[in-house]
């Protein structure tokens, strides 16, 4: 009897915990609601997310999944509602740095740092979504800043690859100029294409650890690695590699002059390829001619060649989000989805294994993104907006010659200092 009785115990304990697994092997939580959060308008890119939630919540049957969809701005405005009302959404669109660090900072989002650590997937860029040592969140989509180039322009000074060092870039610079190419197209009008020349100096001479010290206040945004940021961009910026008007020219202008072929190379972001087709004159762009390079490595600096600097779209979840909610986001990260989000909605992934499918020059932009020990966002997003103006503004200047490195260096560490002052 007694075995009989210890037999059945041994079933019904077998029965429960078998009943507490999804049909993705992930543990179940018990009944769950999460109320998740997007900005996918299109009804396309809406149907991709529905088609998601919904096989998820078919192999997770206890756990209901509501959708918000809203507009950019509105998305933004009710969010910044709901986190002043302490109740955030469980799991919202988020683009990390400043605003997500203001609102960890506030005690509104839960650490998943540990669940992180055994995380089914490898998720590239995961420290945008990470402050002070915590993660509360991870990227589908993030691409990088890097080097659009013409592989033919290039070769006809002798170059069948991109330079890899800074000094090889100005020799490089100084022999198109020489040939009558126009070295480097850059939209200055609108400020932000610029900043990235000054914010990828900063990483690769002082590497994330200058940057973590300037960003804690130990240290200061006028500190070395800033001001050598500055002198190295006034080297290229003596030059004069770019093409006339680009203190007037926006970021569309600037990137049909690469798609015409009219200039050689730009720093820019993964949208480069069809963007700069967009605005070349037969809208074809440059086809097989393009390509995505590494920005140079800076001699003698701390940082690695391979860090990289960008940005993309991810999740976060706030405070009182169901612990189901963490499922769904490894569901989001794994490879079979995230490549089902950025084939369906644009973007480059940041899952090992979704990358299958890319075309050369995105699969190298996720290669870049993957292989980023150090993954820096644009500092117009990652500091403070009171800082941003003096990021644009002070990079803007060195580029007119009207600043000098010293002064904007000052400018962001002025700044920065007021904000953290508040």
């Amino acid at each position: 009897m007694f075995l009989k009785k210890h037999i059945t115990w041994v079933l019904l304990i077998v029965l429960a915990v078998g009943s507490l697994l999804s049909c993705d092997g992930q543990a179940s939580t018990g009944p769950a609601t999460i109320e998740f959060w997007h900005l996918d308008i299109k009804d396309e890119h809406q149907a991709v997310w529905k088609g998601i939630v919904d096989d998820f919540m078919k192999a997770n049957p206890n756990v209901t999944i509501n959708i918000t969809v809203l507009e950019n701005e509105a998305f933004k405005s009710k969010v910044a509602t709901m986190m002043q009302s302490g109740t955030p959404p469980d799991i919202f669109r988020s683009w990390g740095g400043g605003v997500m660090n203001s609102y960890a900072e506030a005690g509104l989002l839960k650490d998943i740092t540990a669940e992180y650590k055994n995380w089914p997937s490898k998720v590239g860029a995961a420290g945008v979504y990470a402050y002070k040592g915590v993660q509360y969140g991870l990227p589908y989509d993030m691409g990088c800043v890097g080097m659009w180039y013409n592989k033919e322009l290039l070769a006809k000074v002798g170059y069948d690859e991109f330079p890899k060092t800074w000094t090889d870039l100005l020799d490089c610079v100084k022999k198109l100029k020489a040939a009558g190419i126009t070295p480097i197209s850059v939209g200055e009008g609108d400020k932000w294409p610029g900043h990235f020349w000054w914010v990828y100096l900063a990483v690769r001479i002082g590497g994330q650890p200058a940057f973590d010290k300037a960003y804690s206040g130990e240290g200061s945004f006028a500190d070395e690695t800033w001001v050598k940021a500055g002198q190295k961009l006034k080297e290229l910026v003596d030059l004069q590699p770019f093409q006339k008007g680009f203190l007037a020219d926006g970021h569309d202008a600037s990137q049909g002059l690469l798609g015409n072929g009219q200039a050689a190379m730009m720093l820019m972001g993964q949208w480069t390829p069809s963007v700069s087709a967009a605005n070349s004159k037969d809208k074809k762009g440059l086809g097989d001619k393009l390509a995505f390079a590494n920005f140079p490595a800076v001699e003698g600096g701390a940082g690695q060649g391979t860090d990289a600097m960008g940005g993309g779209n991810g999740y976060i979840i706030g405070k009182n989000a169901p612990a189901a909610t963490i499922d769904f986001l490894k569901y989001i990260t794994s490879p079979e989805i995230d490549k089902k989000i950025t084939d369906g909605i644009g973007g480059v992934p940041t899952v090992a294994g979704a990358e299958v499918g890319l075309d050369a020059n995105m699969a190298a932009v996720a290669k870049a993104v993957g292989g980023a020990g150090y993954f820096q966002l644009y500092y117009d997003q990652y500091l403070p907006p009171t800082v941003a103006p003096a990021v644009l503004d002070g990079t803007q200047g060195i580029f007119a010659g009207k600043i000098t490195p010293e002064k904007c260096a000052e400018m962001v560490a002025d700044a920065y200092k007021k904000t953290l002052n508040q």
